[in-house]
């Protein structure tokens, strides 16, 4: 492995994958000037994006270092801490990184492609974090290789776009905050308001649609460029990536300031082989939605911080109450852009709205832990979620969408529709989140995003909060959507029999994955984990649909004989049947009414 240039920067890194059946990247490390008591190498626990402790150290599987052609000893401080023993000159480390976690936040390396996030290959130099940090990303030699390209949007120093070579960050935040692709992927362009945006599309995806997919991204980016910045249509950054690996079942995504790391199931992109009047299928809205949600945190989050951000802490966990801010009030930007981009249309928009209320409604740990709350415990509970989660959290995501919608329309009708939460939004925007790069700028606390409210709304606004945010109420949706034309309906069948549980599968087995606080299995003695047998001497197979057509036999009120496996062990259980307490919220424009006004922005752009 050739070492980097030492002259270009006093830190410098080269990787290479160095043996793709065996996903292991191997990492050079030159820092010309040490630390004289011993450099102290680290690196990060955590993501910013992804609010959990994931130990990426834990993934280097052997470490050495070296000066003047010495080795130079490395003593282990803790789990993500070296510490280099003292030398004259410059210091090199060399490390291998496996790297087989198929996800946006970490690191993958096969004979199909490569990718990385700096926080799973580069070790922080401590006290050196603010000067340049050069990368030379280096071509596997294995001929599985030979046609790979890089996609990143790391600043180029000798590197060529989508070259193998040197790119230089200015500091490691910037480094860690683009990640890179290497491999044979498709390749798009468009420009939004100027700005050169890029998709990459790596994995196999027959007949891709690169036009239509080009044409809907850049109808959403503009919207939202727009909506930041009206008047100069201004976007944050020089240039834009959509990094995205498509598998065959997959979904997610991770913001950074410039680009993000997206997964998602091939079907779900769009095919040049289907009718070109078809509409949009589903699962193409779900991916152009999660897109527009992750390029909505290009401002808010990437730059637009809640305070604790402001310089991260990747060593441990940083807390915040303002994550339902951050995250929700994105998760309610994501699908709105989609209709005031003229993607989809306001009927579209109100069922996936329906699909989020529920959701909410679902779960009885909505009355017990507030979206504030929520946002603090990330670390350890929403990131962390196991069989009883639905019974103990509420998400920040959904929840947090739906207290943008409220705080929305609040605003719309308090002002006869002169002020709406966009407003509130470019406020943030201007105040806290336009000179963050490379400016510097600081984050926004939880009582300046409160004050923030009362002066935009003219009103105080601490009674919303108190009961909504730190607090566990339901938001009166029905009531706020009325004036604006729509109608809120449950519709649930309740005379349907239910046992009020999630289910699984194992094997051919039907597993309970959740048993809801209050409902007939629940009350029955029946656990999450349980293996269901029969239901009166009828079994029950691991098809879903074969338990509903059983509990179809019996009316409401009814007992019935459940016998179950927990562990190894048979056991049997009465079950009272319940009516169905899955929500059935539908939304829709009322007769005689017009779209809602939620299509555009507000009246005084």
């Amino acid at each position: 492995m050739k070492k980097p240039n030492k002259k270009s920067a006093a830190i410098a890194y080269a990787i290479r994958a160095k043996d793709l059946a065996g996903h292991l990247f191997e990492v050079t490390l030159t820092v010309q000037a040490p630390a004289a008591g011993g450099q102290i190498f680290a690196l990060p626990a955590w993501i910013p994006g992804s609010y959990m402790i994931r130990e990426f150290s834990r993934n280097i599987v052997q470490i050495n270092a070296e000066s003047n052609g010495w080795a130079v000893a490395l003593t282990k401080l803790d789990k993500h801490t070296w510490q280099a023993a003292p030398c004259k000159g410059a210091l090199t480390l060399r490390y291998d990184v496996y790297a087989w976690d198929l996800s946006v936040r970490t690191a993958h390396l096969d004979q199909t492609h490569a990718f990385f996030n700096g926080t799973s290959v580069f070790l922080r130099v401590l006290g050196q974090e603010d000067t340049p940090h050069q990368v030379d990303i280096q071509r596997p030699d294995d001929s599985a290789c030979k046609n790979w390209r890089v996609a990143t949007t790391l600043p180029e120093l000798g590197a060529k776009r989508y070259g193998f070579g040197s790119y230089l960050a200015a500091n490691y935040d910037e480094l860690i905050d683009h990640p890179v692709e290497l491999g044979d992927f498709a390749l798009a362009t468009f420009k939004a308001h100027g700005v050169p945006h890029d998709i990459v599309i790596s994995g196999r995806v027959p007949n891709l649609d690169l036009a239509r997919l080009s044409a809907d991204l850049k109808a959403i980016c503009e919207t939202q460029i727009a909506f930041f910045e009206p008047k100069t249509k201004r976007a944050p950054m020089q240039r834009y990536l959509f990094l995205t690996l498509a598998v065959g079942d997959g979904y997610g995504g991770l913001e950074h300031r410039a680009s993000t790391a997206l997964i998602c199931a091939r079907a779900d992109l769009p095919s040049t082989a289907a009718p070109k009047d078809q509409a949009a299928s589903d699962g193409y809205i779900k991916f152009l939605g999660l897109c527009s949600h992750e390029y909505f945190h290009t401002w808010n989050v990437k730059r637009i911080k809640p305070a604790a951000f402001a310089p991260y802490q990747l060593q441990a966990e940083s807390y915040t109450p303002l994550l339902w801010l951050f995250e929700g009030f994105t998760s309610y930007y994501d699908d709105l852009m989609l209709v005031r981009a003229g993607i989809i249309d306001e009927a579209a928009y109100l069922k996936l709205l329906g699909k989020t209320v529920n959701s909410v409604l679902r779960g009885s740990g909505r009355n017990k832990q507030s979206v504030a709350d929520s946002s603090f415990d990330a670390w350890g509970k929403y990131y962390r979620q196991d069989e009883n989660a639905p019974n103990a959290i509420v998400s920040y995501y959904t929840k947090g969408s739906l207290i943008a919608l409220a705080l929305d329309l609040t605003l719309r009708a308090k002002t006869a529709g002169k002020t709406t939460l966009d407003d509130v939004m470019q406020a943030l925007w201007q105040r806290y989140g336009r000179d963050f790069y490379p400016n510097g700028g600081r984050g926004v606390t939880p009582a300046e995003v409160e004050a923030l409210f009362d002066e935009i709304s003219g009103a105080k606004m601490k009674t919303f909060f108190e009961r909504y945010i730190r607090g566990t109420a339901d938001l009166p949706l029905a009531k706020l959507l009325a004036p604006f034309g729509v109608v809120y309906a449950d519709e649930r069948k309740s005379a349907k029999p239910s046992l009020d549980v999630g289910l699984g599968r194992d094997g051919n087995d039907a597993k309970l994955a959740h048993v809801h606080e209050g409902g007939a299995a629940h009350l029955a003695g029946l656990s999450a984990g349980d293996i269901l047998v029969a239901l009166d001497g009828l079994r029950v197979s691991g098809n879903p649909a074969t338990l509903d057509t059983l509990l179809g036999r019996y009316k409401v009120g009814e007992s019935l004989i459940i016998h179950a496996f927990r562990r190894d062990e048979l056991m049997d259980f009465t079950a009272t049947l319940q009516g169905e307490r899955t929500p059935g919220v539908a939304l829709s424009v009322a007769a005689g009414k017009k779209a809602p006004a939620l299509r555009r922005p507000s009246a005084t752009r």
